[in-house]
């Protein structure tokens, strides 16, 4: 079955299991003790250190082992913060950060009232030097940026960011969880975080590299063992395995970035020429060599990845229809893209190319048949739909939106007649853009579609939806129950 998830978590690589198999003999004593067992662990755990400090590009007495990339980050973020309380307590953070480091930004307002300023992103996903620029401020204490992005691939301008920040005297921390693998990453940071099971080295191991020179101070818990930053029995058999197994990785980057990114770019190419009324994310050149985002109009996202999984392809989503929260990803938000029918493929390395031409294969067939199911029109149709019960009749109304400014007394009929109202209320992702498709034939140039919608989804789909049309989206206003969102005909 292929697995299409190795941006969640990488298989384990083969060096990894051979090297924890070995750990587990040599290794489970306490490295802290001076008996012969205990000698023989801290020689493990420093090999391990020095291995993983080198594809980092640090001292070794600069990283630290943790619990998790979580971990790492929360360590990193407080750390850096309490160590630099004197300048501020401002964080700088983009908008497309991996959630964990978004907690952090949050736990740090919560329990110290310290502010945020989060840096946006253009449509690709990518910051820009000049954002963070004008982001930091006399009290930064901290600024954080992802070295690539976790959902869309796109690679961020570290180097620049890291330039800026180092000329206004603000320290970068670098999630490089997704990158670390690949290459080591560019500038001059000053922190950098990672996780073990996004190159294939075993859960349960991160990365924290704090540059001598830094100031920071540990929080929470502490003890002897590694700098006092990451307390607690280290998990020796998992560190060795994750060194053993970056350096395995990086050592078949350079072919394997090569082979992978000609299979990505026929899955970017091909998707929209295979499958109708899909958008691909991402930034198409500056981007992690395994993976892409596309989104599909009309397609429940849930829906999607089970009817993928059931054709034996294992993809992850962004989409709000698969979250529990019903809101769209924060990073597809950021970006303002299609969030429906979103589905991301990572690909793990060694994959076959005949399994991403099956995947080519199958997916125009398995979007088909969801779009199908949710009874999405080949064409637009207009009205006609809801008299033969494709769209509820009820659902159709050419009476003004209740408290907007459209419609109202004075409207003539002809005036009337050029503007729609579809209710769309109580109804998720992709309903409310299924029902504005449904009626969009109906309305003459000019005309206006309202739909009214209680979904987080519409506020980001319905724009999409004419940007990809051609159609002019004229924003959104309150309603009396949800939000109006407005669209008018152009061609």
């Amino acid at each position: 079955m292929p697995y299409f998830d190795a941006a969640s978590s990488a298989p384990l690589h083969p060096v990894a299991r051979q090297a924890l198999q070995a750990a587990l003999a040599d290794g489970w004593a306490d490295p802290a003790r001076v008996y012969r067992e205990g000698r023989a662990a801290p020689v493990l755990l420093d090999s391990a250190r020095e291995a993983a400090a080198d594809a980092v590009g640090c001292r070794p007495d600069e990283l630290v082992f943790t619990p998790s990339g979580t971990h790492a980050v929360h360590a990193g973020v407080a750390g850096a913060l309490a160590g630099r309380r004197r300048v501020g307590s401002r964080l700088a953070v983009s908008a497309v950060e991996h959630s964990s480091v978004l907690h952090a930004a949050a736990a740090h307002e919560a329990a110290t009232g310290g502010a945020v300023t989060e840096v946006p992103v253009d449509r690709f996903g990518r910051v820009s030097s000049d954002g963070y620029d004008e982001a930091l401020r006399p009290d930064t204490a901290l600024a954080c940026l992802q070295s690539a992005n976790h959902e869309v691939g796109t690679e961020q301008p570290v180097a620049l960011v890291a330039e800026v920040c180092r000329s206004r005297g603000v320290p970068l921390l670098v999630d490089a969880a997704q990158s670390l693998g690949w290459r080591p990453v560019e500038g001059a940071w000053s922190l950098l975080t990672a996780s073990a099971h996004k190159w294939g080295g075993p859960a349960g191991v991160g990365l924290l590299a704090v540059r001598k020179g830094v100031r920071f101070a540990p929080q929470g818990p502490a003890d002897e063992r590694e700098s006092g930053r990451a307390p607690g029995f280290q998990n020796l058999p998992a560190v060795v395995a994750a060194a053993a197994s970056l350096r395995a990785v990086r050592a078949e980057a350079a072919a394997e970035s090569v082979r992978l990114r000609a299979l990505v770019d026929r899955i970017r190419a091909r998707v929209p020429e295979l499958v109708p009324d899909v958008e691909v994310v991402g930034d198409p050149e500056r981007r992690l060599p395994h993976l892409v985002t596309f989104s599909c109009l009309y397609v429940d996202g849930e829906a999607l990845l089970h009817e993928l999984d059931r054709a034996d392809f294992s993809v992850s989503s962004g989409s709000s229809c698969t979250s529990s929260t019903l809101t769209p990803s924060h990073v597809l938000r950021a970006m303002g893209v299609l969030s429906e029918g979103n589905v991301r493929v990572s690909l793990p390395l060694g994959t076959p190319e005949a399994e991403v031409d099956r995947f080519l294969e199958v997916l125009p067939g398995v979007v088909s048949g969801v779009r199908e199911r949710f009874g999405v029109p080949v064409a637009a149709a207009g009205r006609e739909r809801a008299a033969s019960g494709s769209v509820p009749a009820e659902a159709v109304s050419t009476e003004p939106v209740p408290s907007g400014p459209d419609g109202g007394e004075g409207e003539g009929e002809g005036e009337r007649r050029g503007k729609l109202v579809v209710d769309a209320l109580g109804r998720r992702c992709p309903i409310p853009v299924i029902e504005l498709a449904k009626v969009f034939g109906d309305v003459p140039v000019g005309g206006t579609v309202t739909v009214l919608a209680d979904d987080e989804a519409a506020r980001l789909d319905i724009p999409a939806w004419c940007e990809m049309r051609g159609q002019e989206y004229m924003g959104e206003r309150p309603a009396d129950h949800g939000v109006a969102y407005v669209v008018r005909r152009v061609s």
